[in-house]
């Protein structure tokens, strides 16, 4: 079995103590040697210069940084702007989405899918950027119908993306069988699974309830049980996604990409266990 590539996403921190605690989570994670790190973009480009200063920050210890791009609520010129700063510094790798738009914001800016802006990218800076996209196999909230979202998902990669990740999932048959749908609609780049580790219930369910995962019945319903047990909760949560992970490996991803929340202790053992 060839060996499992690993990528982690963090936020960009908001205050000084942020910051250490986000390069104390960097110091152990990158121990497990990730292919890359990425950092997210608030909606509308609102952790625009925070997403920067967190990518320069981790380019500096010699590790692949790929910013989160989006473009919901962006000029072209100012992603332009963007995307000359990066490779300023160096930086050869994105995440390119639509993002949402920021409340109060009724502007939807110049692109408005992220297919526009994988093209946008293309056409300004050539083969300058290795291109993730965003895959969703339990279909994104917004999507019309499975087919569309699907259809949408295949229109990113053919307008240049050179890879996928994942929405986080619970249910390892939703990502299979998008992976063989998206193959037939001739997709081939990698679609490496998102990994959400469970270590607090109310905020599960919270971001669960926002981008569209589906947390099963009996997994909420095992946690909900814990109460305000956070090591029972944990315990849990890492049996369940480390199964999950290993279920994933056995067939054939090409990777995981785990969703730390700028912190290091459930991805870590979650890896420790599956010996990566």
């Amino acid at each position: 079995m060839k060996p499992i590539e690993l990528s982690f996403e963090f936020f960009p921190p908001k205050t000084p103590d942020g910051v250490e605690k986000l390069r104390a989570t960097r110091a152990q994670l990158l121990t497990l040697k990730p292919r890359f790190v990425s950092v997210t973009f608030g909606a509308g480009g609102s952790t625009q210069q925070g997403t920067l200063d967190t990518i320069v920050d981790i380019a500096k210890e010699g590790v692949d940084a790929a910013p989160h791009l989006s473009c919901i609520g962006s000029t072209k010129e100012s992603l332009r702007e963007i995307l000359r700063q990066y490779r300023s510094h160096g930086i050869r790798h994105i995440v390119a989405l639509r993002g949402d738009l920021p409340s109060g914001m009724g502007e939807m800016g110049e692109l408005r899918y992220a297919s526009e802006l994988v093209a946008f990218i293309r056409e300004e800076t050539g083969d300058a950027f290795h291109i993730e996209v965003a895959a969703y196999p339990e279909y994104h909230p917004q999507a019309r119908s499975p087919r569309h979202d699907l259809e949408a998902f295949a229109k990113k990669v053919k307008a240049g993306a050179n890879s996928a990740i994942t929405q986080y999932f619970f249910n390892a048959d939703a990502y299979f069988r998008f992976l063989e749908d998206a193959r037939k609609l001739g997709v081939d780049v990698p679609i490496v699974p998102g990994i959400m580790p469970i270590t607090n219930y109310t905020q599960l369910m919270r971001f669960s309830e926002m981008c569209g995962a589906e947390v099963p019945r009996w997994v909420a319903k095992r946690l909900e049980s814990f109460g305000d047990d956070r090591e029972s909760i944990r315990a849990f949560g890492l049996d369940v996604v480390t199964d999950l992970c290993r279920r994933l490996i056995e067939n054939g991803a090409p990777g995981l990409h785990f969703y730390t929340l700028n912190a290091a202790g459930a991805t870590k053992a979650i890896c420790e266990r599956l010996d990566l």
